[in-house]
């Protein structure tokens, strides 16, 4: 069975299967792709955001607006064998319910952290990249998603999410004001529940 489930990843990458019925699939090379494919060290460390959590935070939509108040829940966990970490998330704010989905893993070739996020909110994806520092416990990234506030297409910002302890971590996302300069737009603190 694990056989035919390597083989079939194989010949997924390879995007043919007459190649794997012309000439077997070089020992080494299946090797290499198990090494590759497996969830490590890296993954590891996105296991201190698993858990059920209350969250209490502020978002700023500009730099000079007031803070708004946001509380909710979020359930995280551990999905496809280690390899990536589900954040779903739900609170009120605005008036309304927020959604939120996120998939957090470590990509094993580029070397990097990489993050999709999607919400109902808005209707792009959120998608960021960067890195963990193990000696701070703090995953920081950049990206660029479409903004409904300002309408630009590839709006760039930052985050770091940064665990306390075993029962609390934060969460603060930068980005930029109509001046060019960064400012914090969101902090929240996830509490384990």
């Amino acid at each position: 069975m694990k056989r035919s489930i390597w083989l079939l990843a194989a010949l997924v990458l390879m995007g043919t299967t007459g190649y794997a019925e012309e000439a077997p699939m070089d020992p080494a090379m299946m090797e290499k792709m198990k090494v590759l494919m497996a969830p490590g060290e890296a993954h590891e460390a996105l296991k201190a955001f698993e858990g059920s959590w209350t969250y209490a935070g502020t978002f700023w939509m500009t730099p000079d607006a007031p803070g708004q108040a946001m509380t909710g829940t979020t359930k995280n966990e551990m999905i496809f064998g280690g390899r990536f970490l589900k954040q779903e998330i739900e609170g009120p704010w605005m008036g309304e319910t927020f959604q939120g989905l996120g998939y957090t893993g470590y990509d094993n070739i580029k070397k990097t952290y990489q993050t999709v996020w999607i919400d109902s909110m808005a209707t792009g994806m959120m998608t960021s990249s960067g890195d963990y520092n193990a000696d701070t416990r703090t995953l920081s990234q950049s990206g660029t998603n479409s903004c409904p506030l300002t309408g630009e297409t590839d709006r760039k910002g930052r985050s770091e999410w940064s665990v306390m302890d075993a029962d609390h971590n934060i969460y603060t996302s930068y980005a930029y004001g109509p001046d060019g300069k960064e400012f914090k737009s969101m902090e929240i603190t996830y509490t384990r529940a």
